[in-house]
C-alpha cells in the first residue's frame, strides 16, 4: 500500500454528532493530531430530529393548551382553528435554522481533519475507509449515535409508520395518530400532537411510563397525559395496513381495534454499528453487542478504543453525549494514561406539560424519602396549573438527597434545583436553610424536604418550620 493509501494520527474519530464534535475538539485541544469521519456531516441528532424540532412542536401545543385554559381566568377567546400546514412548517423552518448553527461549527474544523466517508475495523486498533485507504491511529473513538427502532410489522407499513426522523417531515396534522411507546419521544409528541386537536392513542407493553420509579408520581401522570389522549398501558399492540391508514389491535389490560392516519413508533433508539465490523475489533461486548466500557473514562477494557455518546447506550441525552464525547476525547489523547471523570448525576426531563423528571437513585439501605402535592400549592393555584406530585428521596440517617421523581409545573426548573442539589451531596436540611421566594413553585419543595428531615434525626431549620404560609 503506497504512502497516499495510508492516514496517520494520534486519534481518529468515527462519528460527527454532538459526542463526536466533543470528542474531537477535546483531543486536539489536548495537542494530538486528530482525523474525524462521517459519511455525511448533516450535524447532530438534537438539531436535526431530536430536542429542537420537537420542543418547537411542544411550544404550538402549548400556545393552543393557553387558549383552551383561558376561560378558566374568565377570558372568552371565542373560536380557534389550528393550521396545520403552518405549524408544521415553523417547524422545519426554525428546525432547519438550528440544524444549520450546527452545520457551521462542522465547517469551522479544519478541511485537512474532516474525512467524509465510512470506517470500519479489520482488526483490533486497526481501521479502513470505504475507499481503500487504511487510517493508522494510537486510539479510535466511536461516537456512531443511534436511530429509532423499527420493528418489522411497523416497518412493513411504509410512509404510514413515522420515527422521531421522519414526523416532523409530515406537511400537515394527522387527524388519527397511533403512538407506541411511553418513554420521552413517545409521551411528549403524544402529547404535544393531542392538544393541536388530534385524535391521539398511546400504546406500550409496559405499565409504567418515563420509568418513573415512584408509584404516586406515576399515578399523577397517567391522569394528566389521560385526559387528552386515549392511554393503553400493559398492551400488545399490532398493525395492519388498511384501505384509509393502518389499523391497530391491541390486547391484555385493555381490548380494542381502531384505524388511524399514522402510527408514530417510539420504542427506542438502539446504538448504530452499521459497516463498523465491530466483531473484528477485539473487543468485549455485552447481551446487547455493545462495548464493555468505563464510564469514568469511557475506554472499553484495556484496548485503545473508547465510546461516546448514543452508541454507549448508557444514557442517551444531549449532555452526557456531550461529557462522554469530552471524557473520551481527552483519554484517547492521554492514552494509555486513563484520567477518570466523576459523572453527572443521572437527570432527564420529559418535556410533557407538566414536565416529568427523574434524577439519581430512587433506593438503597435505609433510604427514606419525602413526598410534595401540588394541586394545591400556591403558585401552581394561582396560575391554574395546580396538579402534579413529587417523591425526594435521600440516605439516611443525615437525610443526603440522592435522587428525585416528579411531574410538576415548572418540573423542568424545580429538577435543575434538585439535581445540583444531588450533584452537590447536600442534604435535606441544607437545602431548606436556602431562601425561598414566595409565591413560587419553587416552594412546593418545602413540603417534600420537611418530610425527609422527619424521617432523619437533623432538626428542621427555624427559619423553615411548619408556620410558613398556608399553600407553599
Amino acid at each position: 500500500m503506497s504512502e497516499q493509501d495510508r492516514l496517520r494520527c494520534d486519534v481518529v474519530v468515527i462519528g460527527a454528532g454532538t459526542a463526536g464534535l466533543a470528542a474531537e475538539r477535546a483531543a486536539r485541544a489536548n495537542g494530538v493530531s486528530t482525523l474525524l469521519i462521517d459519511p455525511d456531516f448533516s450535524g447532530t441528532t438534537c438539531a436535526n430530529v431530536g430536542c429542537m424540532p420537537s420542543k418547537l412542536l411542544i411550544a404550538a401545543a402549548k400556545a393552543r393548551h393557553a387558549v383552551d385554559r383561558a376561560s378558566q381566568f374568565g377570558i372568552d377567546v371565542g373560536e380557534v382553528s389550528v393550521d396545520g400546514a403552518t405549524v408544521m412548517k415553523r417547524v422545519r423552518k426554525e428546525r432547519d435554522r438550528f440544524a444549520a448553527s450546527t452545520q457551521k461549527s462542522i465547517e469551522k474544523i479544519p478541511d485537512a481533519i474532516r474525512i467524509r466517508g465510512r470506517a470500519r475495523f479489520t482488526a483490533p486498533g486497526k481501521l479502513q475507509l470505504d475507499d481503500g485507504r487504511s487510517i493508522e491511529a494510537r486510539t479510535i473513538v466511536i461516537a456512531t449515535g443511534s436511530r429509532p427502532a423499527l420493528p418489522d410489522a411497523f416497518a412493513a407499513l411504509g410512509d404510514r409508520a413515522l420515527t422521531n426522523e421522519t414526523v416532523f417531515e409530515l406537511k400537515a396534522l394527522p387527524t388519527r395518530l397511533a403512538v407506541i411507546g411511553s418513554g420521552a419521544i413517545g409521551l411528549e409528541m403524544a402529547q404535544a400532537f393531542a392538544r393541536l386537536g388530534v385524535k391521539v392513542a398511546l400504546f406500550d407493553k409496559s405499565e409504567t411510563m418515563a420509568k418513573l420509579r415512584c408509584p404516586r408520581v406515576h399515578e399523577a401522570l397517567k391522569a394528566i397525559i389521560a385526559r387528552d389522549i386515549d392511554l393503553h398501558l400493559g398492551v400488545d399492540a399490532t398493525p395492519e395496513p388498511a384501505k384509509d391508514g393502518v389499523t391497530m389491535r391491541w390486547s391484555g389490560k385493555s381490548k380494542g381495534k381502531a384505524v388511524f392516519d399514522h402510527v408514530l413508533v417510539a420504542v427506542g433508539r438502539p446504538p448504530v454499528f452499521d459497516g463498523l465490523a465491530i466483531d473484528k475489533a477485539g473487543l468485549d461486548l455485552d447481551d446487547k453487542g455493545v462495548p464493555c466500557h468505563d464510564r469514568a473514562t469511557m475506554r472499553c477494557g484495556d484496548s485503545n478504543v473508547f465510546l461516546a455518546g448514543d452508541v454507549a447506550a448508557d444514557l442517551p441525552l444531549l449532555h452526557e453525549a456531550s461529557h462522554d464525547g469530552a471524557i473520551a476525547g481527552r483519554n484517547a489523547a492521554a492514552y494509555p494514561a486513563p484520567v477518570p471523570t466523576d459523572r453527572y448525576v443521572p437527570f432527564s426531563i420529559t418535556f410533557t406539560d407538566p414536565q416529568v423528571v427523574t434524577i439519581g437513585k430512587a433506593e438503597e439501605d435505609g433510604a427514606v424519602s419525602g413526598t410534595a402535592d401540588f394541586t394545591d400549592q400556591g403558585r401552581a393555584r394561582v396560575e391554574a396549573r395546580n396538579e402534579g406530585a413529587l417523591t425526594l428521596y435521600a440516605a439516611a440517617p443525615d437525610g443526603v438527597l440522592i435522587g428525585a421523581d416528579l411531574v410538576a409545573p415548572a418540573g423542568e426548573h424545580l429538577g435543575h434545583l434538585l439535581a445540583w442539589a444531588i450533584q452537590q451531596k447536600m442534604t435535606a436540611t441544607q437545602v431548606l436553610e436556602m431562601p425561598f421566594y414566595h409565591p413560587t413553585i419553587e416552594e412546593g419543595l418545602k413540603q417534600a424536604l420537611r418530610t425527609v428531615c422527619a424521617a432523619t434525626p437533623i432538626n428542621i431549620p427555624e427559619n423553615q418550620d411548619a408556620g410558613s404560609p398556608a399553600g407553599a
